[in-house]
C-alpha cells in the first residue's frame, strides 16, 4: 500500500473544533488522506495513525473528556493502541486519552483559573517517540496553547515512573498553567500513544504560527511507507 492510499483517522466528538486543523495540517504537510472517524461508530480499517483533536467534547461537561472515554470509538482506539498504532491526543484530546486510561494523570483548571492562548516555548525531554523522531533531544520549539484545563497533576510515584521509564516528552520553558513538572506533553510506556496541550497542528505554517509542528506529522512518514 502506497503512502498516499494510507489514512490518519481524526475522531470527532460533539463539541471537537481542532478536527480541521488537523486534517489541514496532515494532508498540507504530508499530502496523506485524513478520514474524519464519527465518536459513535468503531470502524478503523484503512487507518494507520489516529489523532484526538482539541475542542470540547460533548461541552466538557463533568470533567473535560470524562464522556467521551465512554464513546464507542474509543473502544477501537484502545485495541489499536494496544497493538502499537500510533495515537496522539491534542488538548481536548490529551484529556480524554487521561480519563480513557490511556495516559497517566489528568489535566485540571489552570493556576490563576484563566484560559489562556498564545504561542509557547517549549523543550523536547524525550524523541523515544515515533511522534517525536523530528526533533532533537532538548530541542527547544514553539507552538500555540489554547486551553483552560491544561494543569497536568500526577502523584509523586506516577512521576517517578515517568521519569524512570523517560515518558515525559515535552516540558514548558516557562511554566503556563501550574503543570508539575512543566509537563506540556507525555506518552505511553510503548510511546506510540502521546498527549499534549500544545497545538502542533496549528504550528506548520511560518505564516500562520510558525512550522515548528510539521515535523511532528512528517515524523509519521517512515512508520507508514511500506
Amino acid at each position: 500500500m502506497r503512502c498516499a492510499e494510507m489514512a490518519i483517522g481524526v475522531v470527532i466528538f460533539p463539541g471537537s473544533n481542532c478536527d480541521r486543523d488537523i486534517r489541514w495540517a496532515v494532508e498540507g504537510c504530508l499530502g496523506m488522506k485524513v478520514r474524519f472517524l464519527w465518536h459513535g461508530g468503531n470502524d478503523l480499517r484503512g487507518i494507520e495513525a489516529i489523532a484526538l483533536p482539541g475542542g470540547f467534547s460533548y461541552g466538557d461537561y463533568l470533567r473535560c473528556g470524562a464522556m467521551a472515554r465512554s464513546a464507542p470509538m474509543m473502544e477501537s482506539v484502545a485495541s489499536f493502541a494496544a497493538n502499537g498504532g500510533p495515537v496522539i491526543g491534542i488538548c481536548n484530546g490529551f484529556q480524554v486519552l487521561t480519563e480513557a486510561g490511556l495516559l497517566p494523570g489528568a489535566l485540571t483548571r489552570n493556576n490563576g483559573l484563566n484560559f489562556i492562548c498564545g504561542p509557547c516555548d517549549l523543550e523536547v525531554n524525550s524523541n523515544r517517540s515515533n511522534w517525536l523522531t523530528g526533533y532533537a533531544q532538548a530541542e527547544q520549539v514553539e507552538f500555540p496553547i489554547a486551553h483552560g484545563e491544561g494543569c497536568y497533576q500526577i502523584d509523586t510515584e506516577g512521576l517517578k515512573r515517568l521519569q524512570d521509564n523517560d515518558q515525559i516528552a515535552l516540558r514548558y520553558v516557562s511554566n503556563p498553567n501550574g503543570s508539575i513538572a512543566s509537563i506540556a506533553g507525555i506518552t505511553n510506556e510503548r510511546g506510540n500513544v502521546l498527549g499534549l496541550m500544545p497545538h502542533p497542528e496549528r504550528a506548520c505554517d511560518p505564516r500562520t504560527g510558525g512550522s515548528a509542528g510539521r515535523r511532528l506529522f512528517q515524523s509519521l512518514l517512515p512508520l507508514l511507507k511500506p
